[in-house]
């Protein structure tokens, strides 16, 4: 394979480990409108698909974004608190994932023409800051979330985006053998897959089944792994 020259890495899971502090926001939603809480596990098989998606299923929506069994001034309601709650706490626990700045500054520092971006279904408010908080932010020249664009991963809008605003930063086009979609579920793998590019599974993250159902072309369980198995 040749050596990439664009990676585009998801954010919790992959790069955070946020998965406490989203617990929480859910189950304190839930306290507001009187409902019991969930397993903290229960609530991490729902991560992935955007706050919206996160909130319908903790309420006991389907997984069908166009069905609901509640009525939607409930689950407005239920999102804004979500939204408003994890706003202030999504520091409270949330840490970078062991291994993952260390890859990030071998990379830069081995390959500074390399370019790297974040593309999450998190909103892009709160990706942004977790970013700059936690010292990611000077690695990415971008940083999209599920708000950015009018659909979310794996719809391909976003990472086609990124490829030609990268395109514009380099003088030779990017081929799609040299760009790799790095994420910890199924949802990335067919982001990258829908955009014919590469894929390396994070194993370590919120949902290792499902990823390792999807079948990356990469698979680590740790993100110490990135250079070796990207041949950097």
């Amino acid at each position: 394979m040749p050596v990439p020259r664009f990676l585009v890495f998801d954010l919790d899971g992959t790069l955070i480990n946020s998965s406490l502090d989203l617990c929480n926001s859910v189950n304190a939603m839930l306290e507001h409108l009187g409902k019991p809480p969930l397993p903290n596990a229960v609530i991490a098989s729902y991560i992935g698909d955007g706050a919206a998606m996160l909130v319908r299923r903790a309420l006991g929506d389907p997984g069908d974004l166009d069905a609901s069994t509640h009525d939607e001034s409930v689950v407005r309601e239920a999102l804004e608190f979500f939204l408003s709650y994890y706003r202030v706490h999504k520091l409270d626990n949330t840490v970078v994932y062991d291994g993952v700045l260390a890859s990030l500054e071998q990379i830069r520092n081995r390959h500074p023409q390399i370019l790297m971006a974040v593309l999450t279904n998190k909103p892009v408010g709160p990706s942004l800051d977790i970013c700059r908080q936690l010292g990611l932010e000077p690695f990415f020249f971008q940083n999209y979330g599920g708000d950015s664009f009018p659909t979310k991963k794996p719809d391909p809008q976003g990472l086609q985006t990124l490829i030609a605003e990268a395109n514009a930063r380099l003088d030779q086009p990017l081929r799609t053998d040299e760009i790799v979609m790095i994420g910890d579920t199924d949802v990335d793998v067919l982001t990258g897959r829908s955009c014919g590019v590469r894929t390396l599974g994070c194993g370590f993250g919120l949902s290792p089944h499902a990823l390792a159902a999807a079948q990356p072309d990469v698979f680590v369980e740790h993100a110490s792994e990135w250079p070796r198995v990207l041949g950097l």
